[in-house]
């Protein structure tokens, strides 16, 4: 198995990225992340000098051979590794959902015990999950905190052990990273970030000959569009808009009925509301999709 280690790091998802590995398609490969902020906050003083260009570190990118543009790309997350005994969650004044409950910046160290995450007398279950995961866009570049087509800080618990994300691909190789990795995460991440954790993620790469629009998140039972966007309401208006599109084609429906359908067993929601881009997602059952 082959590792990617945590200095191989991008801050930014572009078409003209140089691989630090090379894999073949159906390989297993582990990522070594740092958190989302780049491992500076050991204690909740340290929040005041962070750098911001460190930020929201990837591991990465590797090129998978085989990979064209115009496929897509299948990660099968296998295992997420949490490599620390203690997350952190940061507040900042000016972001997340409630920009002025805070002032400045504050931090607050969360351990991690047995299986769940401390947060004073209260101790919540981990789940895991991937805030950032993607390949190289087509032509603009995009930040890691950034979210679009090519998939970036999604923030989806949904990206967890036992999923399959599928993602567009733009560029020959794919050129893939991923990185902050959350012990646990409510949706919308509403103070602008979650449990940020370092973490070994392992997983399996392979290529498939269709072309999707969106990131897909596969689980045992749904598929979930994701859709980032500027503006919340156009994010739900496409994600909407492509679930009905797949409900149609494997349904050989009308587009018409297929939206009617979709009012009925098509939820959608939000999986973060705090990047530049704001990501929403639509679920849709598999069984009606056979």
């Amino acid at each position: 198995m082959k590792l990617v280690p945590k200095d191989k790091v991008i801050h930014a998802f572009s078409p003209h990225m140089d691989p630090v590995l090379r894999v073949r398609a159906g390989e297993i490969v582990q990522f070594e992340t740092l958190d989302a902020l780049g491992g500076q906050v050991q204690n909740e003083e340290d929040v005041m000098n962070l750098d911001f260009s460190k930020v929201n570190p990837a591991t990465g990118p590797i090129h998978v051979e085989g990979a064209k543009k115009g496929q897509m790309l299948v990660v099968e997350i296998l295992d997420i590794n949490i490599s620390s005994d203690h997350g952190v969650i940061v507040a900042e004044e000016g972001f997340g959902v409630l920009k002025n409950v805070v002032k400045g910046f504050k931090a607050k160290i969360l351990p991690i015990c047995d299986g769940h995450v401390i947060f004073n007398d209260l101790s919540i279950p981990i789940k895991p999950m991937i805030g950032v995961i993607g390949v190289a866009p087509e032509e603009t570049e995009f930040p890691t905190g950034t979210a679009h087509k090519h998939g970036g800080n999604m923030d989806t618990k949904e990206i967890t052990i036992g999923s399959k994300i599928h993602l567009p691909i733009f560029q020959d190789g794919a050129l893939f990273a991923l990185g902050d990795v959350h012990a646990v995460m409510g949706d919308g991440e509403v103070c602008v970030s979650a449990c940020e954790v370092p973490a070994i993620v392992t997983v399996k790469l392979d290529v498939e000959n269709r072309t999707i629009e969106w990131p897909i998140v596969e689980t045992k039972e749904d598929l979930y569009v994701l859709v980032s966007l500027s503006k919340l309401e156009d994010a739900l208006e496409e994600a909407t808009r492509v679930a009905v599109k797949m409900i149609s084609e494997a349904r050989k429906l009308s587009f018409e009925e297929a939206y009617m359908l979709a009012s009925l067993i098509v939820d959608v929601g939000v999986s973060q509301l705090v990047d530049p881009n704001l990501t929403a997602k639509a679920k849709i059952p598999k069984r009606y999709l056979a």
